[in-house]
Order: structure tokens, then C-alpha cells, then sequence
């Protein structure tokens, strides 16, 4: 872990505010925030400043491979969700008309991931389909404000829906400027302060997400100054589970941790108290002590986190993948802290992949970090999920299904982001073109086209009209040595490996262009809580075993579980399950002294999935011994880590390693050998 400690916070003695020559830089360990920017809204008092600005919806478009990834989710499960899933069926759906059948979560799930598609590949076709379920969603609003179904539990209004809901007007109005959402926002918060505190936020998963609607009023009250939203805002932290203990949780849900601990920090920003920000950090720090002592950004808890079930072979809902990296990008927003950029990609590349089909139409519940078995079976009690939870399939599971969309879309909108001082920052590393206002309010293309994370160059080159000066800030890697950036050709001169931003301040012209190489070598990771086992790192990447999989089509009526529903005429053959079966051995123990090493880099080839062991570039050569008594275990899941003293063969193999987000079947913490 980088540095889950508020030290981070600290505003450097230095400012980025004065100009730079072209062979100049000044490094700084926090962005600063005495400015507020004038061409993006931002935090109004009294609320504490963000480090960083989300640029309005639409602003970034992708390329590269991270546009590939869209494409095929557009072409894949959540782009035709709604030709399948009973939920999203529009006769007598009750987020269309009064009164429906269907109508909780499921149509807000789908439509945050499918809207953002539509959006960022300005498909006709996908915007055309997203405006009929807006228009719906504010054509529900009541005389009283409230609006879209009405779910009671025990007598109260369940929230949870409508909160996913406003995420997603939020970005419509970023993107179309609709001045209906504000209005409609406005009119729904009055009527949450009316309801009486018994009533708000009782049911579980309403209480434990509070943070989210929490978000939302962030938002409004930085687009209206209404002071009534400040009174909101406390009477949500009120009655939202308390995230802020030392040593426990209110539930060890793994997406409500991963979605609910940004809450304190959330809350920080109306009360300025850096308690509430230390206590998201400290629960972040606290599920990764106790579960997360594995690859991959996450921790092993299946559907609930459970004492003893904490070796790598646990794994993490596809939701709970998405949720955190949406929770990254928060904290991002609010802290600067490089950590959660890292953290985020960590997850984006290494985890998140992984969990759906290549061809992204299906997907499985549960992603291990050591997982050697992808079948329909029952494996529970070694999951805390009974029924058949690791098959890939596109009817499975009914949240994570409806959910997993949102994680490329958001991850993009976060991969520029505005500064205090009227900056621009690149954070989060992917090919892209933003058109960002800087400066006195001036219009830049910034154009970055890299394969990171395959490769270690990322580029950067500016359009403008008109020479422009602002502070252009970029993130320097934690795990680089080395790193260099260029001017035009031109070496900066800085000591990159010491700061976590470099700040270049300058007048910038047309065709100006940025070089940065953030070299990454082979290093380890112990992870003592799990038998002293060993992960193997190349810069954001963390690698696998390469096993051959075998993948075997099934019928997904017939693997789908319990709570699968699909709609009347869905065609089951075009969507098949599959479930995945080990060709090759899986069980070696890492020989660590004889090393790692880079055995081939190929050019990430355009318009594939780059996460596949048929077009991920990298591969590395290792040798390794295998573990006789390391086998599937009484679930049929890959055993536990076996002990360090375990029988190992006299023979040592050459294996190779891929990056885990490449691999469906993986081995990414590895029990060791001399």
C-alpha cells in the first residue's frame, strides 16, 4: 500500500502557480488548492476544496485500447441487456409507467454503464435508447418531489434506487446541459428533508450506501448554493451506517465496503473534520489487513468477508470491482493522493478484466485472485455463495449483471481531470483526447495516446488556438525508477523518482508536445498473513501463471442461478455460458532466486481485447516446481496456500507468466521454492 495517512494531504511549501522554463519542473507532493478554478464548477464554501475537477460528461473521448473495451461492451452484455433481462423489459416496467411490475435497482444499475457508453461513443442508437429511460425517470417526478417507483420496506421508502438514479441524471445534465435535472434534484432533496428520520434510510442496503445520495448533494449544492443541502447532507451522515470505527464495520459486505467507505471522506467536505477523512482511509487499510493480503487491489470476501476464509483463492463480486473503482476515482477527486489512482488501476488491470468473457457477454459472479476452476457448481461453504457462482454466464448474477457496466465509462471520465489553479492533470494513464478549458478560460485539446499499462511511454501533445499558460500536472508512478519526461524534444529538469506530481507551468503553444517514460522492472510482493506468498509485479501489472484454459460452452438457462430472469423470446443460443477447465498444471511453488524475466513485448495489436492470453503482449519466462498436495480441495476450489514447507518436486520447470488481468484461470500468489 502507497500511504493511507493524511500526511499525503498536506499542501506542499511549494506552489505551482509561477511560470517554468522549458528545462524546469517543480515536484509536488500535493496539488494546491488557494486557487479555485474559474472555468469548472467546483466546491463552494463551506465546503473543504477537492484536489482534482471532473470534467463535464462527454468532454474525453477514447482511444486506443480502452476505446476497444467500450466498443466490445456496447457490442457485448450491457449493450443488448435490455433485449434480455426481464428487468429491462419496457411493458410494465415501473420505471416507465406508474405502478409496473419491475422496478428496483436494476434499470439505474444498467443504465449508468450503458448511458456512459453511449456517451463517451456518441452512439446514435445507444443515446436514442438512454433519453426514453431518462425522460421516464423525470416524467415520475410527484407534487411532493419524490419520484420513480415507490419500494417500501417496513413501512419506510427504500432510497437505494433513486440514488443510482441521480448518478445518472447527473452525468445527462453534464453531458446535454438539461436544466430540467436541477429543478428535479432540487424538488426531490426538500423532499428528503421532510421525511421524518425514522423513516430515512432503514432498510440494509439504503443504510449502508447512504454515501451515495450523499454524493449527489455534493453536486447540486456546488451548481445551486441552495443552504438547505447542507442541512441535507448532515441528516444523510446521520443515518447512514457509521463507516468512522477503528476496528469494525457495520457489515463485511464486499460491495458495500468497497462502495461505502468513501462516506467519511465524503462527509469531510462539509465539516472539514480530517477525522472523517482518516476514518475512509483507515477502512480501506482495515479489510486489506485482515482479507486483502492478496494481488489484484481487492480482498477475498466473496459475498461477506468471514474469519478464516482469507487465502487468495477467495474472490471479489464483479460489482465489487466496479464499485471500487468508483470509489478510487472519488477519493481521488477529494484527497489528490496519488494511492488512489494506483489503487484504481490496480483493480482496472488486474482484477476487473478477468471477471467477464473476452468477447465481454457474459461474466461471473466471483473473481479469485487464485482461481483454477470456472464451473456451474455448487461450491459453498469455500464461497459464501451457494449455487453456481463462478460460471460465466450472462444471466448471472441479477446485480452484477445489471452493474459491472459503469467501470470502463467512469474509469474514463476520470483520466483527465481539471486543477484548482485552472490546470489540467493527467492521472490515470489511457489513450484519449480531452477538451479542457485552462488558464482564463482558453480551449485545449490534450491529446495522450499510450498502450500503457504494456508499455512505459505515455505522450502528450496540445491543441490550441492561441498560445495559452496554465500548469499541466502529471502523475509520477510510485513504482518507477528512472522516470523521465520531454518538452519538445527537450529533457525536464527534475528529480522525478522524489515527488509524486510533476508540475510543468508554462506558456504552451499549438503542437507542443509532453514525452513520459515511467520504466518498470520485475519486483515482489510478500504477503505474510498467507503463508509468506509471493506476487510478482511489472509496474502496474501484476503477473500470473499462464494456465491453458479450456473453455466449454453451456447452456445458460441451465447454469444461470436461482434468481436469473429473462425476458420472453430472449434467444439463449446467442447468449451461451461457459465454463473454464485447467489444461495445463496450475500447482507451482515460485522459484524465486532464479528470477523474472521479460521474454517478449510485442505492439499491442489495434481492436482486439488486449486482456486475453491470445493479445496480451507481455509474456515473462520464470522457473517453478510443483506442489503435489496442492490440489482442488473438498469445495472443488483451488486448495489454500500450502505451508512453506511442503513436498516440492525434484524437478524445476521453466513456466511463464502473463498479467493476471489476462488470465479467466490464474495463480497470482505463489507459494515459494529454493
Amino acid at each position: 500500500m502507497n500511504k493511507l495517512c493524511i500526511l499525503a494531504l498536506a499542501v506542499s511549501a511549494f506552489s505551482c502557480s509561477s511560470g517554468t522554463s522549458d528545462d524546469e519542473a517543480l515536484m509536488l507532493d500535493a496539488i494546491p488548492t488557494e486557487k479555485v478554478n474559474t472555468n469548472y464548477v467546483s466546491n463552494r464554501d463551506p465546503l473543504q476544496p477537492q484536489r482534482f475537477i471532473k470534467l463535464q460528461t462527454g468532454s474525453i473521448r477514447p482511444e486506443g485500447w480502452i476505446r476497444t473495451m467500450l466498443e466490445l461492451q456496447r457490442d457485448g452484455l450491457n449493450g443488448h441487456l435490455g433485449e434480455i433481462s426481464a428487468w429491462l423489459q419496457k411493458e410494465d416496467n415501473a420505471w416507465l409507467k406508474s405502478g409496473g411490475q419491475w422496478g428496483w435497482e436494476e434499470v439505474p444499475y444498467w443504465l449508468r454503464g450503458y448511458a456512459g457508453v453511449a456517451y463517451l461513443l456518441e452512439d446514435e442508437k445507444m443515446l436514442k435508447e438512454t433519453k426514453t429511460w431518462i425522460e421516464a425517470i423525470l416524467s415520475s417526478q410527484r407534487e411532493d418531489g419524490n419520484f420513480g417507483p415507490y419500494n417500501e420496506n417496513n413501512g419506510a421508502q427504500d432510497f437505494w434506487p433513486n440514488m443510482l438514479a441521480l448518478w445518472i441524471l447527473q452525468s445527462y445534465y453534464e453531458y446535454s446541459s438539461d436544466e430540467r435535472v436541477i429543478d428535479f434534484m432540487t424538488r426531490y432533496f426538500q423532499y428528503q428533508l421532510r421525511v421524518p428520520d425514522d423513516k430515512f434510510l432503514e432498510s440494509y442496503w439504503e443504510n449502508s450506501r447512504g454515501g451515495d445520495n450523499l454524493w449527489s448533494v455534493v453536486w447540486l449544492y456546488n451548481r445551486t448554493g441552495d443552504k438547505d443541502l447542507l442541512k441535507l447532507a448532515e441528516k444523510l451522515h446521520r443515518n447512514t451506517a457509521n463507516w468512522t470505527k477503528s476496528t469494525e464495520l457495520p457489515n463485511w459486505h464486499n460491495v458495500n465496503i468497497a462502495q461505502c467507505f468513501r462516506e467519511p471522506a465524503t462527509y469531510y467536505l462539509f465539516n472539514g473534520d480530517e477525522k472523517m477523512l482518516s476514518a475512509s482511509y483507515n477502512v480501506q487499510s482495515l479489510i486489506r489487513r485482515a482479507f486483502g493480503q492478496v494481488p489484484g487491489g481487492m480482498f477475498g470476501a466473496d459475498e461477506n468477508a468471514r474469519m478464516g476464509f482469507f487465502d487468495p483463492r477467495q474472490g471479489t463480486e464483479t460489482c465489487g470491482f466496479a464499485e471500487q473503482m468508483a470509489s478510487d476515482e472519488i477519493m481521488l477527486l477529494i484527497t489528490g493522493d496519488p494511492y488512489w489512482a494506483e489503487n484504481c488501476e490496480d483493480v482496472a488491470f488486474n482484477s476487473y478484466p478477468a471477471a467477464l468473457m473476452p468477447d465481454m457477454k457474459s461474466l461471473r459472479y466471483i473473481t479469485s485472485p487464485n482461481m483454477v476452476m470456472s464451473d456451474s457448481e455448487n461450491h459453498k461453504p469455500g464461497i459464501d455463495n451457494a449455487g453456481p457462482f463462478l460460471a460465466m454466464n450472462p444471466f448471472s448474477s441479477r446485480c452484477c449483471q445489471h452493474n459491472h457496466g459503469f467501470a470502463w465509462p467512469y474509469y474514463v471520465e476520470h483520466l483527465v481531470m481539471a486543477t484548482p489553479d485552472n490546470g489540467v492533470a493527467a492521472v490515470l494513464f489511457n489513450s484519449c483526447d480531452a477538451t479542457v478549458k485552462v488558464g482564463e478560460g482558453e480551449t485545449i485539446i490534450l491529446k495522450e495516446r499510450t498502450d500503457y499499462p504494456f508499455d512505459t511511454h505515455v505522450s502528450f501533445s496540445i491543441e490550441c488556438q492561441n498560445p495559452v499558460t496554465f500548469p499541466f500536472y502529471i502523475r509520477v508512478p510510485s513504482w518507477t525508477k528512472g522516470a523521465e519526461v520531454k518538452i519538445n524534444g527537450k529533457k525536464v529538469n527534475a528529480n522525478l523518482e522524489k515527488g509524486e506530481y510533476l508540475c510543468l507551468h508554462r506558456e504552451w503553444t499549438n503542437g507542443d508536445s509532453i514525452e513520459a517514460n515511467f520504466p518498470m522492472e520485475i519486483s515482489y510482493r510478500k504477503w505474510q498473513v498467507n503463508k509468506n506468498s509471493v506476487s510478482v509485479d511489472y509496474g502496474p501489472l501484476t503477473l500470473s501463471l499462464k494456465i491453458g484454459e479450456k473453455y466449454v460452452k453451456k447452456n445458460s438457462t441451465e447454469t444461470a442461478i436461482w434468481d436469473s430472469k429473462w425476458q420472453k423470446g430472449a434467444d439463449t443460443e446467442n447468449w451461451p455460458s461457459y465454463e473454464i477447465y485447467p489444461e495445463t498444471p496450475w500447482n507451482y511453488a515460485l522459484q524465486v532466486h532464479s528470477g523474472v524475466t521479460l521474454k517478449e513485448h510485442k505492439k499491442l495489436t489495434p481492436g482486439v481485447n488486449p486482456f486475453t492470453t491470445e493479445n496480451v503482449p507481455l509474456l515473462f519466462e520464470a522457473k517453478g516446481r510443483l506442489v503435489p498436495d496442492w490440489t482442488l480441495d473438498e469445495y472443488k476450489l483451488c486448495g489454500v496456500l500450502p505451508y512453506e514447507n511442503a513436498a516440492k518436486s525434484e524437478q524445476v520447470d521453466a513456466i511463464e507468466l502473463v498479467p493476471m488481468g489476462a488470465m479467466r484461470l490464474r495463480i497470482s500468489a505463489f507459494p515459494t521454492c529454493d
